[in-house]
């Protein structure tokens, strides 16, 4: 019993901000953070199913939760917005950045506009936030950043957001040899086949033209006990890196 309340307590009196929050991994995130005991802040881009994600954290365990509307893109809107949690809070401990979108086309057919968009999100969202985050945390403060296996090794029709994830490990690289000095830590997780809406609408899986076996598909609340760890004290000698978490399935010639 001394050892579980132990753990369910690392994450007391620390704000966690979760972008993308509301569902899928973001939401398995802050379910996470929450039974440890944080102040939670949940962002996306519409607060649709916002109450049902908040009950779901308070049941867990959360001190706090709160959810707020935001388009991680706007720099403006999210400088508004940490602006208010620090007025709210103190202090932002945590940064989850999840939040993700993904278009299907030839490189080719690829517009200006779909770049500016998908790179908004994937990866200027990102930036947005870290640069608050480092403006505000304290030492032991952590980010970590949910990329994804196309920044490594991609398919066809996914051009901007392959460049938008292989762009956010090198963002992950930087904010960790910039924070490093002042006792902050910034780690990436790399994550395979997860069980969410953007896996399943992916038309290459509806073509056959690729195949996934039951095995290689995880699960959001794997990708939650990644970012656990990642922000947690126990990694406090781990920065800059990037751990994935796809089943092993990358291992494979």
């Amino acid at each position: 019993m001394v050892t579980t309340m132990a753990t369910q307590a690392r994450f007391h009196d620390r704000t966690v901000l979760v972008t993308g929050g509301l569902g899928g991994i973001g939401l398995a995130c802050a379910l996470r953070f929450a039974a440890e005991g944080a102040h939670l802040v949940l962002v996306d881009l519409r607060d649709d199913g916002a109450q049902a994600a908040l009950d779901a954290c308070r049941q867990a365990g959360a001190a706090s939760a709160v959810a707020h509307a935001c388009d991680v893109a706007d720099e403006d809107r999210v400088q508004a917005l940490c602006a208010r949690i620090l007025q709210q809070r103190g202090r932002l401990d945590v940064l989850v950045n999840v939040a993700g979108a993904m278009l299907f086309k030839p490189l080719q057919d690829f517009s200006g506009a779909d770049w500016q968009h998908l790179l908004g999100v994937n990866l200027l969202g990102p930036v947005h936030f870290t640069r608050q985050w480092l403006h505000h945390a304290r030492p032991g403060a952590a980010v970590v950043n949910v990329a994804s296996v196309h920044a490594l090794m991609t398919t066809p029709l996914v051009a901007p957001y392959a460049a938008a994830k292989a762009a956010l490990l090198s963002l992950t690289r930087s904010t960790a040899i910039e924070g490093r000095p002042r006792g902050l830590r910034a780690n990436a997780i790399v994550p395979g086949a997860i069980d969410t809406p953007m896996l399943w609408s992916n038309p290459n899986l509806a073509s056959g033209a690729e195949t996934l076996a039951p095995e290689d598909v995880g699960s959001p609340a794997d990708v939650a006990a990644a970012a656990l760890f990642l922000a947690s004290d126990e990694a406090r000698f781990i920065t800059g890196s990037s751990l994935e978490v796809s089943g092993g399935r990358l291992a494979r010639l």
